[in-house]
C-alpha cells in the first residue's frame, strides 16, 4: 500500500483515492493545510500538532511588539524559522534581517562581526568595516546559540541593549541604533547563569518573552507531514517525480525518535530522494535505537506543560477557589500573566474535527478513516 505524497487536479472533497494499485491519500491538501494567523501565512512552518501551534499563536501575540524574543530549543528544531516568522510578521518586515552564529566564529573576531572596525583598528583590518548592528539597523538581527558567546563580549552586548549605542573597534565615534533582537539557544541559560557562564542582566534582557520550541519526537504527528513537504521540494529540486511513498516508510519514520530534529528528517529524506528511482519513495533504512523515551524538557516547557495540565484539569477556569490557579498556588494575576507570556489559551488548543491524526498502524485521513 501507497500513501501519495501529492496529485495534481483532485476533487475539493477527495481525500482518498482508489486504483488497481490501492487507496491514496490525498496529501497534497495536507500540505496546503497552513496555518494562517492573523493573514499571515506561515509556509516555512509545515505541521499540524498542537505544540506546532502553540508556537504560531506565541508568534503573533509577540511578532506585532517590538519586544526582544528568546527562542528556546534543541539543534534542528526550527529557530531560526521562527525568528524568520516574527520578523515577517513585524513593522520591520521591510527591513534587514540579519543573522549571527555566535558559535561559528572565533571569540577573537566576534566582536569586529558584531560591532564592525575601523581601517588599522587590528592586524588585518585593511579596510573599514560594518557590524551585524549596523546592517540590523531599523530591522531584526538574530543572534543564533547565544548561550555560546564569551563572557567579555556581554558586557558589551547589554550595553547596546540597554542605551542601543555602540563604537566600532578603533573608533570613539559612538553610533545609535534602532535593532530588535531575536536571540536563540539549544542550551539552558538559566544552568549557565547559576554556574557563572553566563550574565544574568543579559539572560534578563533577552528573556523578555520566551519560545519554547518542541522537539520532534513531541509532535510526532507532523512527521509524514513534514517527510511530505521535504519530498515534494527536493524531488522538484532533483527533476524526479517521486509522488507516494509506502505505508510501511510512513511508520518506520513515526517510530524514530528523530534526535537530530527536523534537519535529520529533511537529511533523511534528501538522501531517499535521491536513492529512488521510480515514483514510491525509496526510503533507506534508518539507524538502530533503543525504543522512544520521553527526554528532559527546558525549564520553559516544563512550566508550559505544568500549567496547561493544571488549565484543563480545571477546564480552563483560572480563578476561584477551583480554578488553575488556586491549584498551582499562584495569584490569579500571576498565572494570567505567566498564560501570557507561554501563549495559552483555551482557543489556541481548541482541536478542530478536521485536524488530521497520524498513528503507527494506520494513516489517519482528512475524512476521519484509516488507511491500514
Amino acid at each position: 500500500m501507497v500513501v501519495e505524497i501529492y496529485r495534481k487536479s483532485l476533487p475539493e472533497q477527495a481525500s482518498l483515492e482508489h486504483s488497481a494499485g490501492g487507496r491514496y491519500l490525498d496529501v497534497e491538501k495536507l500540505l496546503a493545510r497552513r496555518h494562517n494567523i492573523a493573514g499571515y501565512e506561515f509556509q516555512a512552518l509545515v505541521g499540524s500538532s498542537r505544540g506546532l501551534r502553540e508556537v504560531l499563536n506565541q508568534i503573533d501575540l509577540v511578532a506585532a511588539t517590538d519586544s526582544r524574543v528568546l527562542v528556546e530549543g534543541e539543534t534542528g528544531t526550527g529557530k531560526e524559522l521562527i525568528a524568520r516568522a516574527i520578523h515577517a510578521r513585524s513593522s520591520r518586515s521591510d527591513r534587514a534581517f540579519v543573522k549571527l552564529n555566535c558559535a561559528a566564529i572565533p571569540a577573537a573576531l566576534l566582536e569586529s562581526e558584531l560591532f564592525g572596525h575601523e581601517k588599522g583598528a587590528f592586524t588585518g583590518a585593511v579596510t573599514q568595516a560594518i557590524g551585524r548592528f549596523e546592517a540590523a539597523h531599523g530591522g531584526t538581527l538574530f543572534l543564533d546559540e547565544i548561550g555560546d558567546m564569551p563572557l567579555e563580549l556581554q558586557s558589551k552586548i547589554l550595553r547596546v541593549l540597554q542605551e542601543h549605542e555602540f563604537e566600532r573597534l578603533g573608533s570613539t565615534y559612538t553610533r545609535r541604533v534602532d535593532v530588535r533582537v531575536v536571540a536563540a539557544t539549544n542550551q539552558n541559560l538559566s544552568a549557565l547563569v547559576a554556574n557563572k557562564q553566563f550574565r544574568m542582566d543579559l539572560y534578563y534582557r533577552l528573556n523578555v518573552f520566551s519560545i519554547a520550541v518542541p522537539p520532534l519526537r513531541r509532535r510526532m504527528e507532523d512527521v509524514p507531514i513534514l517527510a511530505a513537504h521535504f519530498v515534494r521540494t527536493l524531488s522538484a529540486r532533483m527533476s524526479k517525480e517521486i509522488s507516494k511513498i509506502s505505508t510501511d516508510a510512513v511508520e518506520s519514520l513515526m517510530r524514530y525518535s528523530w534526535p537530530g530534529n527536523i534537519r535529520e528528517l529533511q537529511n533523511v529524506v534528501e538522501r531517499a530522494v535521491i536513492l529512488s528511482r521510480g515514483e514510491v519513495l525509496d526510503l533507506p533504512p534508518l539507524p538502530s535505537q533503543e525504543p522512544l523515551q520521553r527526554e528532559p524538557v527546558t525549564l520553559a516547557e516544563a512550566e508550559r506543560d505544568h500549567i496547561l495540565k493544571a488549565l484543563e484539569a480545571c477546564n480552563w477556569v483560572v480563578g476561584g477557589a477551583s480554578g488553575a490557579a488556586a491549584r498551582l498556588g499562584v495569584k490569579r494575576t500571576t498565572l494570567m500573566d505567566k498564560m501570557r507570556r507561554r501563549g495559552l489559551s483555551r482557543k489556541t488548543f481548541q482541536r478542530r474535527e478536521s485536524d488530521l491524526l497520524w498513528i503507527p498502524g494506520a494513516v489517519r485521513t482528512i475524512d476521519g478513516s484509516a488507511a491500514v
